[in-house]
């Protein structure tokens, strides 16, 4: 990379516009000098952490409609419910698996474990979202170190070099090379922000749904049927919830 900025500083690459002005991503990157491998890494890193934890906390991976559905009917069948509940993948089945399981024991315990079930749940969730709300810190600090270097390196090469004294345009040429390596970092910190606050919106929706979810179940008395009583009010507010979990 500092090869192609020398050979940039000497109108020896063709590459770049002659005009040395920033056009195209490419040019940004050859511009902002090595730092932007480490930006670069950021944004990736971000990116897969985006993607997958957005599949996770979509509405079929946390609580699906058809699951859902499916275990009202259930109610007559604790074991069959049981045995369902096991066999699905998602956080709800993981929660009502817990509920049903202690089906025999006092409403605290079997409040005692769906909360249990429902914060690891919670806990798988918000894996890697620590490392994501750092990244936006970090891209930011890069790009601000990214642009120092460049400061430091310009005004070294306008201070060794007597053909620059006295023009400004070659300071302001270096100036703002330097700081494209802070544009870059602000480019990527900002949308890594605001996707962090998004999942993490996401997942206090799967909290609620889960946490209703479980209540419906605990309140509900065994062998009421789907639409009766308690069960009908619990699928109706998990209903509500999942609204806030967008697929």
């Amino acid at each position: 990379m500092s090869v192609m900025l020398l050979a940039n500083a000497g109108g020896l690459n063709p590459g770049v516009n002659p005009a040395g002005i920033v056009e195209t991503v490419w040019d940004m990157v050859v511009k902002g000098g090595w730092m932007m491998i480490p930006l670069g890494v950021c944004s990736l890193v971000a990116l897969a952490i985006i993607v997958e934890r957005m599949i996770l906390t979509s509405r079929e991976r946390v609580a699906p409609r058809g699951f859902l559905s499916a275990m009202q009917g259930m109610r007559r069948s604790p074991r069959q419910a049981l045995a369902a509940a096991r066999g699905e993948r998602s956080a709800a089945g993981a929660v009502l698996a817990a509920v049903i399981a202690a089906r025999g024991e006092e409403r605290v315990q079997r409040e005692k474990r769906a909360q249990d079930a429902g914060e690891r749940q919670v806990i798988r969730l918000r894996e890697r979202m620590r490392l994501l709300s750092s990244l936006p810190q970090v891209a930011t600090m890069l790009g601000l170190l990214g642009t120092v270097f460049g400061m430091i390196r310009t005004f070294t090469v306008v201070a060794a070099s007597g053909e620059s004294l006295g023009k400004t345009e070659k300071l302001a040429q270096g100036i703002y090379e330097a700081w494209t390596a802070t544009a870059a970092g602000l480019a990527v910190a900002i949308p890594t922000l605001v996707m962090y606050h998004v999942i993490m919106a996401r997942i206090d929706a799967a909290a609620r749904v889960l946490d209703e979810t479980a209540q419906a179940w605990i309140e509900t008395p065994e062998g009421v049927v789907a639409g009766e009583g308690a069960e009908g009010i619990g699928a109706g507010a998990a209903a509500q919830g999942l609204a806030g979990v967008e697929s």
